[in-house]
């Protein structure tokens, strides 16, 4: 398989396995081991798959192995997590937020594709049951903000607000309590939407999830990455699933409080 073909998949990878894994370092770690593991030929991709899933299912023979020796990242995190089965949360973020097919989900995880529909579901159920939270959206186009309120509010969120620009949303952040931000990076006034979140994140400890038509402003591996992306155009079940993975990985979950 081409080196060429590999390398092009690889922010894709970075940003499973850091959803995956809960952090940057930890998914990084995972990533690299599996790039040495097919560079000492350990690991041996399959010609007959096409790249993504031939590199996926590389990763997850170093992932699965890690998890077995007790060292999966996933298992240190809070208790929610651990009320998700780890199937069903491996199955649901490739297929929701990586857009594998049930069948390819099936090849990269070694099963059936009855098991990957069971986990999906599975997954869901839990994810129903989680706690709702408050959620402001950063976003300055008002036809997408209102899909995004609308997906979250299905899940039982309440949307705090629709912020267009950085310094509204700094207003709205400091007006009001939530435990999730949506955010665009390229606002309406020509600011930035990677600025109002670090500016939020520096008084309250929450999960962002950004969403953008420009995914390659942040995957450049030259600073800290979001550990949740989603690509604009987006699918609802993308949104839902990634909330869901970004309410359960991270470590308040409880009202957030002011720095």
């Amino acid at each position: 398989m081409p080196h060429q073909s590999i390398v092009k998949q690889l922010p894709f990878l970075r940003r499973y396995a850091r959803a995956l894994s809960g952090t940057q370092r930890a998914g990084d770690l995972l990533v690299q081991e599996t790039l040495q593991a097919i560079l000492d030929g350990k690991i041996v991709i399959n010609p007959g798959a096409s790249p993504r899933v031939a590199l996926y299912r590389a990763f997850h023979g170093v992932w699965t192995r890690r998890a077995g020796a007790g060292g999966d990242p996933a298992s240190r995190t809070d208790e929610r997590l651990q009320a998700l089965d780890v199937g069903a949360r491996v199955a649901l973020l490739l297929t929701a937020m990586e857009g594998f097919t049930y069948a390819e989900v099936a090849s990269i995880l070694s099963t059936s594709i009855d098991d990957v529909e069971a986990q999906v579901v599975a997954a869901q159920r839990e994810i129903d049951r989680q706690i709702a939270t408050r959620v402001l959206i950063i976003e300055d186009e008002w036809v997408i903000a209102l899909d995004l309120k609308t997906l979250v509010t299905e899940m039982g969120h309440e949307v705090i607000g629709v912020a267009p620009t950085h310094k509204k949303a700094v207003e709205l952040a400091r007006n009001g309590d939530f435990g999730l931000v949506l955010a665009d990076i390229q606002l309406a006034d020509g600011s930035s939407g990677i600025d109002a979140v670090t500016d939020i994140l520096s008084h309250f400890n929450v999960p962002v999830i950004f969403i953008t038509a420009f995914p390659d402003r942040l995957l450049t591996g030259e600073r800290p990455e979001p550990t949740y992306l989603i690509t604009k155009p987006f699918l609802s079940e993308t949104v839902k699933a990634t909330v869901a993975q970004a309410l359960f990985f991270h470590e308040a979950r409880s009202e957030p409080t002011a720095a």
